[in-house]
């Protein structure tokens, strides 16, 4: 698994300092990051601090405290609300991708405006995002009814009928009730089904995955211990193996048989014993788990990117149903034109015969492939990205990795759409 962090653009006081975060993937580990920032719970809080505070004086029976108090406080506000927000063209972060509304000038949304992203979630294959309209994804909305507008499909009907469908339609029980949080996955790339209009706040998030040379100077600087070493194990592909005796007696993932368990292997020796990382410092750092990620997250600052956030940088403004796209480079679905774009695994059998077609049989070194329109290497293919969120043991992966096809013939398809889930200490 590999991962890149990603941060949220400052979006409600100017004195609120930014927080990180990363990503990683499966297949191969890697991580991706970006920063988020604190918003309406710290504002929260520090109102919920004033007034506890001022009850406080007024409970000692000084009502003239409370009251020059209480003229001193909205003093405070009157000048803090007289402060311009800073200019998100003003924020910058080396290494990190802007990804958020823009004007027609291409510069970035003021905080006057929604400058987030409205754009449509999920699977690339499912046909039905073509009946969403290009009106649902609008941040303005006019008419009487502008602020509580429902998105009408039906054609013809009111709102009001609409409304009324809601509440007293019956439901579809004929497969069954689901359980809260279900997610359908469509069974060629894992994304959401149907796919839906979502929104996302603006952030930043590296323009690449960590490497193993990053990855390495916060292990010399902590001296921290992933868990594929405590462990003492981790999966390797069986083609990889560097003594292919073992693969008799190994044991080997139950749900992914082609990836054995191997003992020693981790980020240093990433195909166990004998093999090492050196000459691979600019590739995706791998074996590393869901808390791995984490805590190097921890460490830069940053945190790992929400799969909304991340499908939003991976789709680089392909946000409706007129130009969505089914790959980052459109929907050419050939070899020669996914050659230029993504380290895949080309068209010879898995696990054994992979011709190298786009020049790599393993991992890539990061920014080797055509970035996407925003400027973003290795959102698809090369290693799995974690995920913040999900459960322990079913922590989310995007975007597909080396081993995975162009059409789902064997493990992922590699689209935009690209989802798995694993178990959180998962390492490969």
């Amino acid at each position: 698994k590999y991962f890149r962090f990603c941060k949220h653009n400052r979006t409600l006081c100017s004195n609120v300092s930014n927080m990180r975060s990363i990503q990683l993937s499966r297949s191969v580990p890697l991580y991706r990051k970006t920063v988020s920032s604190l918003s309406s719970l710290s504002i929260l809080a520090l109102c919920l601090a004033k007034t506890i505070f001022l009850n406080a004086i007024y409970d000692h029976g000084n009502p003239r405290s409370f009251s020059l108090y209480a003229n001193a406080l909205e003093a405070e506000d009157e000048e803090t609300e007289e402060e311009p927000h800073p200019d998100p063209n003003d924020e910058n972060h080396p290494g990190m991708i802007y990804v958020g509304r823009k004007v027609d000038d291409g510069r970035r949304a003021g905080f006057d405006v929604d400058n987030g992203i409205k754009y449509i979630f999920g699977t690339s294959f499912d046909s039905t995002h073509k009946d969403i309209l290009e009106s649902d994804l609008h941040h303005e909305h006019y008419g009487p009814d502008s602020e509580h507008d429902l998105p009408d499909r039906s054609r013809g009907k009111t709102r009001e009928q609409v409304l009324h469908e809601k509440r007293v339609g019956k439901l579809d029980l004929s497969k069954g009730p689901k359980p809260f949080g279900w997610f359908e996955e469509h069974p060629l790339d894992g994304g959401a089904v149907p796919p839906r209009v979502v929104h996302v706040e603006p952030f930043f998030i590296d323009e690449a995955p960590v490497t193993n040379k990053e990855f390495g100077k916060f292990v010399r600087a902590t001296y921290y211990q992933t868990e594929a070493e405590k462990f003492g194990w981790s999966f390797v592909l069986s083609s990889f193996l560097p003594n292919a005796d073992t693969l008799e007696s190994a044991e080997v993932d139950p749900e992914a048989e082609d990836w054995v368990a191997t003992d020693k292997a981790y980020w240093r020796n990433p195909e166990g014993p004998g093999t090492s990382y050196k000459y691979r410092e600019n590739h995706p750092v791998v074996h590393v788990s869901h808390r791995d990620a984490a805590e190097y997250c921890k460490w830069v600052g940053k945190r790992l990117p929400g799969e909304r956030e991340w499908e939003a940088a991976a789709r680089a403004g392909h946000f409706g149903p007129n130009n969505r796209t089914l790959y980052i480079w459109g929907e050419d679905n050939s070899t020669e034109v996914a050659k230029k774009y993504a380290n895949l695994w080309g068209e010879g059998a898995f696990p054994w015969e992979n011709h190298a077609e786009d020049g790599w049989r393993a991992t890539s070194p990061v920014k080797t492939f055509l970035p996407n329109a925003y400027g973003l290497y290795d959102m698809t293919g090369n290693v799995w990205e974690w995920m913040r969120g999900g459960k322990h043991k079913s922590r989310i992966v995007r975007g597909g990795s080396y081993v995975d096809s162009l059409d789902g013939s064997f493990n992922h398809a590699a689209t935009l759409g690209a989802r798995a889930t694993l178990h959180g200490t998962t390492t490969t």
